[in-house]
């Protein structure tokens, strides 16, 4: 006798509203949000984006258009849905998107009501579709609106219009996806009425315009077909956190690591010293307007050549003043978006242990060669007894046949006011005492590239004299001699095995 098992089931199709409301907390801010959008229009093979905002009616709306492929009805249907598509697919080289999911809960974190209107390139008739959240609590239902000719036309006479309004206008362009958010909840639910316009303007001028200016730097510096960004009446201009144009940026040896079917390779790069004053001063090569060199030392993840993780060492190591000078460019093929644990907004990473390990030792290499590099920074790039060079600095650096070395200024005001109290001899033990001081400081800079012994610089050093009564005085103190010649021969510039006959008697073992 057979039984057959009787199956119960329970609808469990979760509330739509519900459900959209947490899809979009995804840790997306406004710039975020925007550079998701971009990221679609990249795919399409968009070299023209355009972000447009009307903040004179309400709703506030926003409008992003791209002339990149676009798409017909049945590819807009397939895409607005939730996911459009596997993060497990296979994806060309350039695909920046991963779990179908982008442009949705990108826009969902912003508004709670957006359109898509788009044609196939070359194509003159739009089609649109709208999620919209009121109509989804009320239905209860995953339901998508199928947009009208009129509802259509009356959101394309508007984006004309305010495009046409704004200056700095592309040439010839022709739009063939305009991603519309009408209303943005975040300010107009949040923020007093009378400053809401205020925030919304500094967020999108300010902030969202550097940020895509840095995330999309490679995108608009190419030499084919450059993407161009216009944001309201600014056209975006790339800034390269390593830029080529300067000569000084110094990188260290590249590392690769072959991790499945894709590839990650590191370089470190090492700023210049002069570059803590330049960004002092304002904005530079090397930093924007509203970052510090500390704001953008670390790490910067490149994913395709879309810049998807930068400033901060991502919980490896500690930031501090001394590595502001260090950026570590870090490239990864799309096959790793699994093994990095890319999030849907592409804000945040995490390395895996066995990737660590290599991020570990390499940094430790970046982070001598930056602290060498900071400890630059506190000396003045002349000797100022060579010329008029006032003298502020108690140390600047000198060139020798072995690269600059660090020296003390004697000139310095308080060290000749010192001198003048001191007698012929403590002048002579003060000396051996800053050659001392300086050797030690440049062998913590330059390690083992630094050799005392066979620096050649072009003004007189200790005598002979003069180190044999340093010497001396240290014996009379009660070092022995063993520790002389290990610890102080070398710090005066001498070598054990090459020392002048009066110094080579005086520390003779009996």
């Amino acid at each position: 006798m057979e039984f057959k098992i009787i199956e119960n089931y329970e609808d469990a199709n979760p509330d739509p509203e519900y459900l959209i409301k947490s899809i979009a907390e995804q840790g997306y801010t406004l710039e975020t949000s925007l550079a998701d959008l971009i990221d679609n229009s990249i795919t399409a093979a968009a070299n023209k984006v355009e972000i447009l905002l009307d903040l004179d009616n309400d709703p506030f709306t926003l409008f992003l258009a791209d002339n990149g492929y676009g798409m017909s009805e049945d590819e807009l249907r397939i895409n607005m849905q939730f996911p459009s598509s596997s993060p497990d697919n296979n994806r060309e080289k350039g695909d920046l998107g991963r779990f179908g999911l982008g442009m949705k809960t990108a826009s969902f974190s912003q508004t709670r009501r957006f359109t898509v209107l788009t044609r196939k390139r070359g194509d003159i008739r739009f089609v649109g579709r709208t999620w919209d959240v009121d109509f989804l609590k009320k239905n209860k239902k995953w339901k998508i609106l199928v947009s009208t000719e009129d509802e259509i036309r009356g959101l394309l006479n508007k984006y004309f219009y305010l495009s046409s309004s704004y200056l700095n206008s592309f040439d010839d362009f022709c739009p063939s996806t305009i991603v519309v958010w009408q209303g943005l909840y975040k300010y107009e639910d949040f923020i007093a009425p009378d400053k809401r316009k205020q925030a919304v303007q500094q967020e999108i001028n300010e902030i969202t315009n550097e940020y895509l200016s840095i995330v999309f730097h490679r995108y608009m510096e190419r030499s084919n077909c450059p993407l161009s960004i216009r944001v309201n009446n600014q056209r975006v201009l790339p800034f390269n956190p390593f830029p080529t144009c300067e000569t000084d940026l110094r990188s260290i040896v590249p590392k690769h690591k072959v991790i499945k079917s894709d590839s990650l390779s590191m370089t470190g790069f090492i700023l210049p010293s002069r570059s803590m004053k330049e960004a002092k001063a304002g904005a530079s090569n090397w930093t924007t307007n509203s970052k510090s060199l500390m704001d953008m030392e670390g790490i910067y993840v490149y994913r395709s050549d879309r810049l998807i993780r930068f400033g901060g060492w991502n919980g490896i190591i500690k930031k501090s003043p001394r590595l502001q000078l260090a950026r570590l460019m870090v490239e990864l093929g799309n096959g790793m978006d699994d093994i990095i644990h890319l999030n849907v907004s592409k804000s945040q990473i995490t390395i895996p242990f066995e990737i660590k390990v290599a991020f570990l030792k390499y940094l430790a290499e970046l982070k001598a060669e930056a602290e060498k590099e900071y400890v630059n920074t506190m000396f003045t790039v002349t000797n100022p007894q060579k010329n008029n060079t006032e003298n502020v600095q108690i140390f600047f650096k000198q060139p020798t046949n072995k690269g600059n070395i660090i020296r003390i200024n004697n000139r310095f005001p308080l060290i000749e006011v010192f001198r003048k109290n001191l007698s012929s001899s403590q002048n002579i033990q003060l000396n051996v005492l800053f050659r001392i001081f300086q050797n030690a400081i440049n062998r913590m800079r330059l390690g083992d590239d630094f050799d005392s012994a066979r620096i050649i610089i072009d003004d007189i050093e200790n005598s002979d004299a003069e180190n044999l009564n340093a010497i001396v005085t240290l014996l009379s103190s009660g070092m022995s001699k063993d520790a002389v010649k290990k610890h102080f021969i070398p710090l005066i510039g001498l070598e054990i095995n090459n020392l002048p006959s009066s110094i080579k008697n005086l520390l003779k073992n009996e």
